[in-house]
């Protein structure tokens, strides 16, 4: 299969090699990726908190649910599909930098940091924080498939839901909020 083909050969030459710092390196980002979930919802209610920012502190309980959501999704997924690890099915290929459970399918850590970043740049909006969140991601996807533990498809995978759920939860917000406002204005109508 020419998909699958491309997968593994785009991993193989990602994975190719060994760079001790470099691996290292991104060893190191892929474990930076857990402590920054929680930084970026505390960071952004601590923002709203000292602001007295009410849109803030909202936003902060949406990227903690934007967050779960595709934290689900992804531990759902991995055990519905159940794809073995890139090192495990072709041991002699790929190389293992990392240790991960059994699940390959999607990247729970590209998940985590694109629902992370996702959250943050629909908190800000802003250029400085959406090109550093784009770089970071980058890199953790990237870190995934350099260290074995990822295909490209898994990486994708989680890009995709990791994004979507941050879209996802502030639709849905959004819809909550008009309806709010259509009760309000009824309301006050005579």
């Amino acid at each position: 299969m020419k998909g699958q083909d491309a997968d593994y050969t785009l991993l193989k030459t990602i994975n190719a090699k060994s760079y001790p710092a470099w691996d290292a390196a991104m060893k190191g980002v892929s474990f930076s990726v857990y402590p920054a979930m929680p930084a970026s919802v505390i960071g952004i209610w601590t923002h709203g908190h000292f602001t007295k920012n009410k849109n803030l502190k909202r936003d902060a309980f949406k990227s903690a649910f934007a967050i779960g959501l595709a934290l689900a999704t992804t531990s759902a997924l991995k055990l519905a599909i159940d794809r073995p690890r890139p090192y495990v099915t072709y041991p002699t290929e790929i190389i293992k930098r990392d240790e991960a459970g059994p699940h390959s399918f999607p990247s729970g850590h590209t998940t985590a940091a694109f629902s992370t970043a996702t959250s943050l740049c629909l908190t800000y909006r802003k250029w400085e924080v959406v090109v550093p969140s784009a770089l970071y991601v980058g890199f953790v996807g990237y870190s995934r498939m350099r260290l074995g533990m990822h295909y490209p498809s898994d990486v994708l995978g989680g890009m995709i839901i990791g994004i979507g759920s941050g879209f996802l939860i502030w639709s849905i917000d959004k819809r909550i909020r008009k309806h709010h406002s259509d009760l309000k204005s009824k309301e006050l109508s005579p």
